[in-house]
């Protein structure tokens, strides 16, 4: 197996690049979380463990981006932030386990090749809902026989939206997905980005996709005019 840990603190680093090379696991460190997006690209490896306090960019940041760069090397989150709120939101952003500090070795060993063990998620690449289609590959979606042209922050928007197709997506993941965990931005930023989405989506002639469920979020689901 080989691992790639990014973990800043070169005590623990130390210690988990030995205790895996124990394991005989081929082992690649990196410190900085924004290195570690580009060499988790560039490289292949069967897991990564991933602390959250990096520079650079933290690590909530570098697995959300890793995600939305379709790679989909399985992700072990090993942090000292423990509480539910960051757990959720870890694997919220696409981490596949989220393991806590202090840890015992052997317990992280066998998390680490458990996640291994799923293999990397096979990418979807053209996602459906109704006449809407998405292609994450292109970053082209269409609806009918129109293609919408959306800018970077629609598009992240309905990308979440749809994959998520018939559940109701939270104001507060959609600002963690679109603009980042702990991003200071008001609903009415939110409603007002949804409504240019809405605009190009779901036009006066068409059923109506995009879905408010007041004081909550939003839906996207078909339903008639």
């Amino acid at each position: 197996m080989r691992v790639l840990v990014v973990e800043d603190d070169e005590t623990m680093s130390a210690l988990l690049e030995r205790a895996l090379r124990e394991e005989g696991e081929a082992v690649v460190v990196e410190r900085n979380g924004l290195a570690a997006v580009e060499i988790a690209q560039a490289s292949t490896f069967d897991a990564i463990v991933l602390d959250v306090m990096l520079p650079g960019l933290d690590g909530f940041g570098v697995v959300q981006r890793l995600r939305r760069r379709e790679c989909q090397t399985p992700v072990l989150m090993l942090t000292a932030r423990d509480t539910n709120r960051d757990v959720i939101h870890g694997l919220n952003v696409g981490a596949d386990d989220y393991l806590t500090k202090p840890f015992d070795l052997d317990v992280f060993i066998a998390r680490l090749r458990a996640v291994a063990r799923r293999g990397a998620a096979p990418l979807t690449l053209v996602i459906t809902a109704a006449d809407l289609i998405l292609n994450t590959a292109t970053r082209e979606v269409t609806r009918g026989k129109r293609m919408l042209e959306l800018t970077r922050t629609e598009y992240s928007m309905l990308e979440l939206l749809i994959r998520n197709a018939g559940r109701i997506v939270p104001r507060e993941q959609l600002i963690e997905t679109v603009w980042g965990f702990g991003a200071e931005v008001e609903n009415s930023t939110v409603d007002t980005f949804v409504h240019l989405l809405r605009r190009k989506v779901d036009p006066p002639e068409e059923p109506k996709l995009i879905q408010t469920i007041r004081g909550v979020g939003y839906a996207l689901r078909e339903r008639s005019r």
